[in-house]
């Protein structure tokens, strides 16, 4: 067995924190527009309470593509009672390394009832422009491509990789092709182009290396960028 068949096979041999984490993702986004993901420092009631209002803020910015309607007093307090319109809610946990050492990070991911808030949206007179956006993401197109991801030294970082894009609106499903020294390829299904899907990736853990490499079946080059 050559050297990166061991590396891919002791990868893998490893992921029995992948498949919560999975399961999770595919739970986060089967509402897409309505959901909304946001760190926490702890499980608390408190805490809980004032992160389903920013999550729900999310869902809001989304659906009517304004950042700056969350400073209408009717709408943020629509958002002060956003307990009333969550559908159910969930914790993960990332793992990154900072220094050699592992930090976890926990955050709540909250799936808000599409029929409540876009009643609430149209009550607020806000509904026209929701519904566009949402409307817009429907109609894309789901398109697979393939991407090759470097930096993955461990279970780990193959665990990150898979969650960062797995809790990404536009990414349908995440599934690994092969593993050689350093990196994995990615099969990715996406709603919409991949350069949309790219975009959506500045300023996190993975680095957009080259967005249309000279490789043959790969569609772009990625980089876990350790924090």
């Amino acid at each position: 067995m050559g050297q990166s068949a061991v590396h891919f096979s002791a990868i893998f041999r490893r992921l029995a924190f992948v498949v919560p984490l999975l399961a999770l993702a595919a739970w986060a986004h089967a509402a897409g527009l309505y959901t909304g993901q946001v760190p926490v420092n702890s499980q608390a009631d408190g805490e809980r309470a004032e992160a389903l209002k920013s999550a729900l803020a999310q869902v809001v910015v989304k659906l009517t593509g304004d950042a700056a309607v969350l400073s209408r007093p009717e709408v943020a307090k629509a958002v002060a009672s956003a307990q009333q319109y969550v559908q159910q809610y969930q914790y993960a946990q990332d793992v990154t390394t900072g220094n050699g050492v592992p930090q976890t990070h926990l955050s709540l991911i909250a799936q808000f009832d599409r029929d409540a808030v876009d009643k609430m949206l149209g009550d607020l007179g806000v509904a026209h422009a929701g519904g566009n956006a949402a409307q817009a993401a429907v109609d894309m197109q789901p398109q697979s491509y393939r991407v090759w991801v470097g930096g993955v030294h461990s279970a780990t970082d193959y665990a990150q990789v898979v969650g960062t894009l797995s809790r990404n609106d536009l990414v349908r499903s995440v599934q690994a092709e092969q593993a050689r020294g350093d990196g994995v390829e990615l099969l990715i299904d996406v709603t919409g182009p991949l350069p949309r899907l790219l975009d959506s990736l500045g300023g996190g853990s993975l680095h957009v290396v080259n967005a249309k490499p000279p490789v043959d079946g790969v569609d772009a080059l990625l980089s876990l960028q350790q924090q």
